[in-house]
């Protein structure tokens, strides 16, 4: 059975740059004569907050470092948040060592977002 610990990332004020590393798993090497393996994230929600008069619109992607490549979008392509709302996403997405998630929104710290999830060890 595997012994995950529950954590929380966030809030954090999403930019206008649809491009920005929100969440990557720790990496872990080294060690005398042991190393250490990854972590993995197991994503369980995310809540997008506007604290705006206006709607705002946010985009996640999960991917390369730094990339939303057409085809890896996850949660929330475009998708506008009420003023002065939130939206929540419930599921189960899994990080590994090399999965950035990645994205912002249509207007410069308009919006946070803040999710619950699960950390492991790879491997």
């Amino acid at each position: 059975m595997a012994q995950n610990k529950v954590f929380r990332f966030g809030p954090i004020a999403l930019t206008a740059t649809l491009t920005t590393n929100i969440l990557n798993p720790a990496t872990a090497t080294g060690g005398v004569n042991g190393g250490s393996s990854s972590q993995y994230i197991v994503l369980k929600h995310i809540r997008v907050v506007n604290k705006t008069a206006g709607a705002v619109n946010f985009s996640l992607w999960l991917g390369a470092t730094g990339a939303n490549t057409a085809g890896t979008e996850v949660i929330g392509q475009g998708l506008s948040v009420a003023a002065n709302s939130y939206v929540d996403w419930y599921g189960l997405l899994r990080l590994d060592a090399a999965d950035f998630l990645v994205g912002g929104a249509s207007a410069l710290t308009s919006l946070s977002i803040e999710g619950e999830g699960e950390v492991g060890v790879a491997g």
